[in-house]
């Protein structure tokens, strides 16, 4: 029988992670969900508002409603509820990553960041020992400065967390082949730490998105957060020679879906061919590159582009993620769908995706 891994479920952080595990000296400036009357809940970042009521995204289904903070599924920040939810999903182990949390790039003081990290890390840390062997996380990394970067990536492997975790977008400005992030690298490989991509909408942060359209209007700014951004870290770091310089090191791509990737691969391969002596830190395919360092999530219907990434051989970077409990996620159900893609698919593809991949991935031993 398959051992299904949810490779990107997510938790919806509760006050407790800004009122206990936060630092005292931070606990009015560290993300956080203020009480503003009834329905209202609003994202506060740094003592300001951030003028978003983050609620609607991270229920199931409630994403047009006006709902409240308080109203967030108990599986999605009591461990107990949560693995109620995954054995009645059929899921055997997860993987968490945050919900308003990921919004940590709008912080400007890097100090208030890393914070913000700490505190959530704590938490999730201690959410995760509910049950070692089910529940996993990833830790948030601040890189307003990369210098307190690596210092709480040393505190994530102390945590004993399976992966660092950032935005897609640059922090201000800084590229991810940047060599101020090579000692960030180092602790990755050193630690045996995955580095996950993972983006969100909702965001301040200066983006293909909000540059285009200024957050005014969701629906365009959702339609392009995700891939444009992953796209261009991909970029970043295969373009950069990242992972050149760093052959051990391995990277996932979340959220974005796959349908996307074939396409950057090819162009990225056509590029390398055409004009990699305008890259010289580029020497591998960039194909190849992906295929043995880097990993990308799949959603439940994505059937035309895992066949695509199958025929690449490349069926061994992808992982499987519920999404639970975000507004979009299928459920319940989330699991069903999938397996009814890999059947579609074929080719054994299921053991591998919730299988053998994940492990890989997060650097858990294989069955």
């Amino acid at each position: 029988m398959t051992h299904v891994f949810d490779a990107d479920g997510h938790i919806c952080e509760p006050p407790r992670v800004w009122e206990e595990y936060a630092e005292r000296a931070f606990r009015d400036r560290v993300l956080q969900v203020r009480k503003l009357g009834q329905p209202w809940s609003e994202l506060f970042a740094e003592g300001h508002g951030l003028g978003v009521n983050p609620a609607p995204a991270c229920i199931v289904g409630r994403i047009a409603d006006d709902v409240d903070w308080s109203e967030i599924l108990p599986g999605s920040y009591e461990p107990s509820a949560r693995l109620e939810v995954m054995t009645e999903e059929g899921i055997d182990e997860a993987c968490f990553f945050p919900s308003i949390y990921l919004l940590y790039g709008d912080i400007r003081d890097p100090e208030v960041a890393a914070a913000s990290c700490r505190a959530y890390n704590r938490w999730i840390a201690d959410f995760c020992k509910q049950d070692p062997s089910r529940l996993h996380a990833v830790g948030l990394v601040p890189l307003q400065s990369p210098k307190l970067a690596v210092e709480e990536a040393k505190r994530i492997a102390d945590l004993n967390l399976r992966g660092l975790c950032f935005r897609p977008e640059r922090f201000d400005g800084l590229a991810l082949y940047d060599p101020s992030l090579d000692p960030l690298w180092t602790i990755a490989v050193e630690q045996n730490l995955p580095v996950c991509v993972h983006g969100s909408f909702g965001t301040r942060m200066p983006s293909f998105a909000t540059a285009r359209y200024q957050s005014t209007n969701t629906f365009f700014t959702h339609m392009i957060c995700h891939p444009f951004e992953q796209m261009a870290a991909v970029l970043d770091l295969i373009g950069g020679g990242v992972l050149d310089r760093f052959p051990r090191l391995r990277v996932g791509f979340f959220e974005s879906g796959l349908g996307w990737l074939p396409y950057w691969l090819q162009r990225l391969d056509e590029h390398f061919e055409v004009m990699g002596h305008l890259a010289p830190q580029l020497r591998r395919r960039p194909t190849e590159v992906f295929r043995e360092q880097c990993f990308v999530s799949m959603e439940a219907e994505e059937r035309s582009g895992l066949e695509t990434l199958v025929a690449l051989g490349l069926v061994g970077s992808v992982l499987w993620g519920s999404d639970y409990p975000h507004y979009d996620a299928k459920y319940p159900g989330a699991y069903a769908a999938a397996e009814a893609t890999f059947v579609a698919v074929g080719h054994d593809v299921r053991d591998q995706i919730v299988g053998r991949n994940p492990r890989r991935f997060f650097g858990l031993a294989p069955f």
